[in-house]
């Protein structure tokens, strides 16, 4: 049962990943808030840390509460200038300009 409820809950976190539009960007805490656990941004980062073993997700789009990309994932600045995503700096998304309004 628990296991289940685990899966429920990783799918839960990534179908709101998967409704992030491009070239919009959300944060962790954005969607723990979203499925109803607002205190837990933490577990939102562990399970897109996974998140290749569910399917394919736009986990790029989601970043910490100042805007900042995931550390060792060098990839994911590109995959957001990709998109069109404003940069502050070479590590920091513009989340006024580009924050998902959900």
């Amino acid at each position: 049962m628990k296991r289940i409820l685990q899966e429920d809950l990783i799918y839960e976190i990534l179908s709101v990943v998967g409704e992030i539009p491009e070239g919009s960007v959300a944060t962790y805490g954005q969607i723990a808030r979203l499925i109803g656990r607002d205190k837990n941004a933490r577990l939102v980062g562990r399970v897109l840390s996974m998140a290749d073993r569910y399917g394919d997700y736009p986990c790029h789009r989601v970043v910490n509460h100042a805007g900042r990309l995931a550390p060792g994932w060098p990839e994911q600045r590109q995959l957001l200038q990709r998109e069109g995503v404003p940069m502050k700096d070479a590590f920091h998304v513009d989340l006024k300009q580009c924050q998902w309004d959900c």
